[in-house]
């Protein structure tokens, strides 16, 4: 065991797929001579060389680009786009090309590629560099999205990603990427995709949340506690496919949901989680389901940062009102 932060977890995932795996290789702009802009990727060059560790161009659609015709030939590569907001000149390649082969193909060929960002805000970026960009993604078929939040799901959550046969967008929220340390494994371990982990057991109502937003919960339900309000923290590492029986589990328990996301609230991923309640499990609740969301407007810059971004006061605010509802 050892104790690391999530961008160390990581680096550590990489480093123990590559050493297992010869056909898993790494690419993208700074990873190999830089080690990554957030040094992800240090280290990886030395020991695995520029075959399996390549510095790219400028080119996010040719990097995912090329990173498909490698997973269709056999490899498994990750490729690393340097942040959120650069993820969108390669959505053709993702939405038209990884999603698709699998069924283009009639199963003949699949796409076993990570494509890993940093994601979501605070941490005063410029534009393009803080963006929450998940639903793009969890609507396109045939894609599965990760977005973790402590560094032991990270590591088992890559690794598992970049032995998965499909496509796998991997967000990794840069605000807590050195925020904090846990004890990690050394070795190997997977957590399977498309399972939700309930952070902290709770009875009197349940908190959805995933990526940064995560710790943010946590403390809120901290807060609430000292109110004699025991709340449930649900996060759901995997965006694509959702855990619906988890989700479905607590919201009958608890009768109650909080739904906490960092990106714009109109058809976000929130929205989803609400819907999937309402058609499930409807008949449970005791209160409407509150969302807590970004604004509909471009992440601003970092003078307007702390009042576009989710705080402890406007969840508690959301907890207050379905618990006198």
């Amino acid at each position: 065991m050892t104790k690391i932060n999530i961008v160390q977890a990581v680096n550590m995932a990489l480093r123990e797929e590559m050493a297992r795996d010869k056909s898993v290789v790494v690419l993208g702009e700074d990873v190999g001579r830089n080690g990554g802009v957030f040094r992800a990727t240090e280290g990886l060059l030395q020991e695995f060389g520029e075959e399996r560790v390549i510095d790219t161009p400028l080119a996010e659609s040719g990097i995912v680009g090329i990173s498909i015709g490698m997973a269709v030939c056999g490899m498994r590569p990750v490729a690393e786009i340097q942040f959120d907001g650069f993820l969108y000149p390669a959505l053709d390649q993702i939405i038209s090309h990884a999603g698709r082969i699998r069924t283009r193909s009639r199963g003949r060929y699949r796409v076993p590629l990570v494509v890993r960002a940093p994601c979501s805000g605070g941490i005063h970026a410029p534009e393009h560099h803080s963006e929450s960009p998940e639903a793009y993604f969890a609507h396109t078929p045939g894609v599965k999205v990760v977005m973790p939040s402590t560094p032991y799901d990270t590591k088992g959550l890559l690794a598992a990603a970049i032995r998965d046969p499909d496509p796998v967008i991997f967000l990794e929220p840069k605000k807590i990427y050195r925020a904090f340390k846990e004890e990690v494994p050394e070795g190997d371990y997977t957590i399977p995709l498309g399972e939700a982990k309930v952070v902290r057991e709770g009875s009197a109502l349940s908190i959805i949340t995933w990526g940064a937003m995560v710790p943010l919960c946590k403390t809120v339900a901290e807060e609430a506690k000292g109110k004699g309000i025991d709340a449930e923290v649900i996060d759901l590492r995997t965006l694509s496919p959702l855990d619906t029986k988890s989700i479905k589990a607590s919201v009958e328990k608890t009768g109650r949901a909080v739904i906490v996301q960092e990106a714009p609230r109109s058809c976000g991923l929130g929205a989803e989680v609400a819907a999937l309640i309402g058609e499930k499990s409807l008949l449970y609740l005791k209160a409407p389901i509150e969302r807590v969301a970004g604004f509909d407007t471009p992440f601003p810059l970092y003078r307007l940062e702390k009042y576009y971004l989710p705080d402890a006061a406007r969840v508690m605010r959301a907890v207050d009102r379905v618990m006198r509802y």
